[in-house]
Parts: C-alpha cells; structure tokens; sequence
C-alpha cells in the first residue's frame, strides 16, 4: 500500500501575488485540479522539494489548505532549464473511489546466471510500465529479478512481472522489459592486443640481428 506523504500549503491569489516575487522569496507557486474548481498554492521551497524527492509521481500527498486536505499525486513539475530551480508544480486530485492510471518504474534485482559465467550483460528495455489501480493500492515500482535468465535466450516480459493485488498493468504483455546480450568479440580481441602491446618490449630494447652473405677472407696457402 502506498503511504501518504504530507505537505503543508497556503492559498494564492494571482492578482496580489506574482509568481516571480514568489520564488525569489523562497515559495513556489503551485495548483490542484482534478475535482471540482482549481486550488492556487503557494508552497515553500524546501519543503516542497522534499516531498517532490519522496513522493515521486506515484505517491499519494496529503495537502492541508487552510484546514481542508486534498490528495492528490505529482502531476507536472517545472524547473529553470539550466538552474533547475522550481517554477511551478502541477498536482493533481485523485478520487478515492475511483482508479487512477499513472507510471510505475522498473528496478533490477539478482543476476543472469549468463552475466555470472561472464558471457555478457542484461539490458534493460523498459523502464516504467502503465499501471491502473484504486489509488490506496498506488506502487511507485516494480521489482524485476534477474535471476530468471538462465540462458542467453531467455528474456524477460511484461507479463512475467510481480504485480501487487488490485493493481493492473495496461503495458502490452508481450513487451520485452529485459535481454541479455554477448559481449562483442571484437571488444575482447581489442582487449588481448592491447594488454600485449603493453608488456612488449620497446624498439630500443630488441637486440637486431642482420642475416648476410660473411664475406671470405684471404688465406695464405
């Protein structure tokens, strides 16, 4: 089950209050829509990346406005592009009696029993997957286990994933999500040359011998 983060915020009025003069005193400016009228915010920094950092998109967050607490999930985050400041977030209202579709990302655990012989890597394909759910059901990830490659054949899909009760996922089943693959043989070769180049001794240091015609020389009879 998906645990609550919680967030304190106030209510902002536009005409009274620029975002600009926001920011620079340290509150960022942010919004719930979702279910009924939009809710202006204003949030402070520090305390609203903190919960951006641990709630992620898939958490459920309890924010309390003026003693009314909406729950909602991380809808949209903008940053500066280059500083990445925050300049604006998007939250969105969830119903709890209805479910909600939102992305759960995808972790690696274990190894390939090819990756162990050292035959090669696992790559992985996908990265998040579609999940729907009842939000109290929310995950914010899926744990892949690597070890159920046993050959270099073997891959690993969408419908071989662990899925918590009450959650479906809505990627298509047949999607690869890991595969192994060789090491390329060039690489090793590359390899082997190089680690003998490096022990070969230096032109200065080989002996050079000079295979000829001895000339004869003069006897006296």
């Amino acid at each position: 089950m998906n645990e609550r983060v919680t967030l304190e915020a106030e209510p902002r009025v536009v005409a009274d209050e620029r975002a600009q003069n926001l920011r620079k005193a340290g509150i960022i400016p942010a919004v719930i829509y979702g279910q009924g009228d939009n809710t202006l915010l204003k949030i402070e920094n520090l305390a609203l990346r903190r919960v951006l950092k641990e709630a992620g998109t898939t958490h459920l967050i309890d924010i309390t406005v003026e003693d009314i607490t909406h729950t909602v999930v991380v809808k949209d985050v903008q940053s500066h592009v280059t500083r990445g400041d925050l300049i604006h977030v998007d939250f969105y209202e969830v119903d709890m009696e209805a479910k909600i579709i939102v992305e759960a990302d995808l972790v690696t655990t274990g190894i390939a029993a090819p990756v162990a012989s050292g035959l090669g890597t696992t790559a992985l394909v996908l990265y998040s997957v579609e999940i729907e759910c009842m939000p109290d059901a929310l995950i914010s990830t899926i744990e892949i286990d690597l070890g159920q490659i046993k050959n270099p054949d073997d891959m690993i899909y969408v419908r071989d994933l662990p899925i918590s009760s009450g959650v479906e996922v809505l990627t298509d089943p047949d999607a690869v999500v890991v595969r192994f693959e060789y090491t390329p043989i060039e690489e090793e070769e590359e390899e082997d040359i190089e680690e003998e180049l490096m022990f070969a001794p230096s032109a200065d240091e080989v002996e050079v011998i000079t295979k000829g015609k001895i000339e004869d020389e003069d006897f006296d009879d």
